[in-house]
């Protein structure tokens, strides 16, 4: 006599959602930044940009719980914003990209979730170039 196989109900699968969030002034103006989303978009399934802090934030906040965020965010929007968010379940980790590296570096030292202080375009390689690795990682 056979096995009867039924499908996990959703309360019993651990699947974690990855979004990633792009916060800057500039991010759907420059360029730039509009090239690189196009470029990440390639890649990237869930992409979400904001150019205001708080928008940002009421974003994150009305997301689930279950939900998980990779932030990227422009030193000078960091600084504001990653003291008011660092401690959200749905926040997995943050990058800043930025300029002035040291400078943002002394901020985000007392910050767990802040991985890296990079320049824009590192951001980006690390995404494409190791995408398979980042989402087995988390």
């Amino acid at each position: 006599m056979g096995t009867v196989l039924t499908r996990p109900s959703p309360d019993d699968t651990n699947v974690e959602t990855f979004s990633l969030i792009w916060l800057d002034a500039t991010v759907n103006t420059s360029p730039e930044n509009i090239q690189s989303q196009e470029i990440l978009r390639e890649s990237i399934d869930q992409l979400k940009t904001f150019d205001n802090g708080d928008e940002c934030i009421k974003y994150i906040e009305y997301l689930s719980a279950n939900d998980r965020i990779i932030l990227i965010s422009s030193g000078s929007l960091g600084r504001s914003i990653v003291p008011r968010i660092h401690e959200l379940r749905q926040i997995f980790s943050i990058y800043i990209y930025c300029m002035n590296k040291e400078a943002n570096e002394q901020w985000t030292k007392k910050f767990i979730k802040v991985i890296k202080t990079l320049i824009l375009l590192f951001i980006i390689d690390f995404f494409l170039c190791s995408r398979s690795k980042v989402f087995l990682l988390f």
